[in-house]
């Protein structure tokens, strides 16, 4: 009887160390299964949604608001003025607390920053919305700093920096080592190097801050109204990956989006912020938002583009539009990356519009 007790004491001296020692292997591989990347699909190390909105008028402009986590990220205020009511009834369904803590300023275009540059008697952002990190274009065009919309743009952004927000113009943002943002759960905000952020550009649209959001191995790109020679210097500043989503350069435009760009980025989803169709900049129709030229340098990569709005062209002058793929959010989760639109969720290519005003590439047959 007594030895079979101490037969039985040994034995559970020694499943117990056997137990301790399959957990602890157990808990190593389950610490490095979830925090390292795998070869699935994606790594997502926490929840993220963009949304590309639509602005309540006719006019092309750019509005992008980002959740990252416990993050509220903003992207430009545009197109005009009248676009703010329409831009804080969105944000107030996603900004609880009144705080933005990460607002972005590409450069000084009205349909990119007029939300934020409003005079005395009206709210901008900057009024609505407690902000805690300003990052903001590095120059200006010759002249612009006499022009009444700058003025205010400065007047609203330093009264805010007065109130407690850091600011940064994206030049700083480099120069100072503070390029780089961590939104918690390994997501990440970055500010990537732009050529123009130190040398004068030909047009406003070449000084545009770009940002990139990096969520594991998946990347979201954001790069305003740059045009061709600045993507090709981002090739030459950065090491870009290819990206899971980019936001249409310059609202998808012949002068954006070049082909050596695109090669380097290979993007999956794009979304453009945009009133197609509209005569707003031209009448040539091909140059029309997005043009033939941005579908033709596309199309070799995805079909899954995209767009906001769509212009009424009969009732233009009288503030006609409608939703084309409407409010547009991609949802980037434990599962894949998925888009929701609020109007619909038909891809360009397939759109009565695209089918009576653009020639379909090969790669979209």
């Amino acid at each position: 009887m007594a030895r079979k007790k101490k037969f039985s004491k040994g034995l559970t001296v020694f499943l117990a160390v056997l137990c301790l020692i399959v957990g602890t292997a157990g808990g190593f591989f389950a610490y490095f299964k979830l925090t390292l990347p795998t070869d699935s699909d994606s790594y997502v190390s926490g929840d993220l949604v963009i949304n590309f909105l639509e602005l309540g008028n006719k006019y092309t402009g750019d509005c992008t608001y980002i959740k990252a986590g416990g993050n509220d990220i903003l992207i430009d205020a545009g197109s005009r003025v009248s676009s703010i009511p329409t831009i804080d009834n969105y944000l107030k369904e996603y900004v609880t607390d009144g705080t933005l803590e990460y607002v972005i300023v590409t450069h000084a275009h009205q349909d990119h920053y007029a939300g934020f540059a409003t005079n005395e008697k009206t709210d901008s952002i900057f009024d609505l919305y407690q902000c805690e990190v300003i990052i903001d274009f590095s120059q200006i065009e010759q002249g612009k700093e006499d022009q009444a919309m700058y003025k205010n743009y400065v007047r609203e952004r330093d009264a805010e920096i007065e109130k407690g927000a850091t600011h940064y113009t994206a030049r700083e943002c480099i120069e100072q080592g503070k390029n780089k943002f961590d939104l918690g759960a390994g997501i990440e905000l970055e500010i990537l190097d732009s050529y123009f952020y130190y040398n004068e550009g030909e047009s406003e649209n070449d000084h545009s801050v770009c940002t990139m959001i990096n969520q594991g191995d998946r990347h979201f790109l954001f790069t305003g109204d740059l045009e061709e020679e600045g993507e090709e210097m981002l090739i030459e500043m950065n090491d870009l990956p290819e990206v899971t989503l980019y936001k249409a350069g310059h609202h998808g435009s012949k002068t954006s989006s070049c082909s050596a760009f695109l090669e380097v980025i290979k993007p999956e989803i794009v979304c453009v912020c945009c009133c197609c169709g509209s005569p707003e900049y031209t009448d040539k129709a091909s140059n029309q938002f997005p043009t033939q030229a941005f579908i033709d340098r596309i199309a070799p990569y995805t079909e899954l583009v995209y767009v906001t709005t769509i212009s009424v062209e009969k009732d233009y002058e009288k503030n006609k539009f409608e939703s084309m793929n409407g409010n547009i959010q991609v949802i980037s989760d434990s599962g894949k990356v998925r888009v929701e639109c609020s109007n619909n969720d038909t891809v360009l290519k397939d759109t009565k519009w695209f089918k009576e005003n653009r020639r379909c590439p090969d790669d979209w047959k």
